[in-house]
């Protein structure tokens, strides 16, 4: 976390897919100023990648834990990345999933 950015892989499970999670976390991190990715997991969870300053990073895990309407959000596993710098904007993966 070196000079005010963040990098952060996060596993989002719960009630998560079909309730338009994704698209909910390009919107948050698109506006904060995030850069990475969202899919969905096989296994029903969600995954993103996510970089930016600490406080968009922090501000998104927030939003990461409370999510959409619809949505009921478990648990949220962090795993701090070293950033990189090679994102510069945030995508929805298309996977596996039950669609949104």
């Amino acid at each position: 976390m070196s000079d005010g950015r963040r990098a952060i892989a996060a596993r989002v499970s719960g009630n998560v897919q079909g309730v338009g999670f994704r698209w909910f976390v390009r919107r948050e991190a698109s506006g904060l100023g995030v850069a990475g990715w969202v899919a969905n997991l096989p296994d029903g969870s969600v995954e993103v990648m996510a970089e930016g300053s600490d406080a968009a990073v922090e501000a998104l895990l927030d939003a990461l834990r409370e999510g959409p309407p619809g949505a009921w959000v478990r648990d949220v596993a962090v795993a701090d990345r070293p950033p990189t710098g090679s994102m510069d904007s945030f995508e929805i993966r298309v996977g596996h999933h039950r669609g949104d």
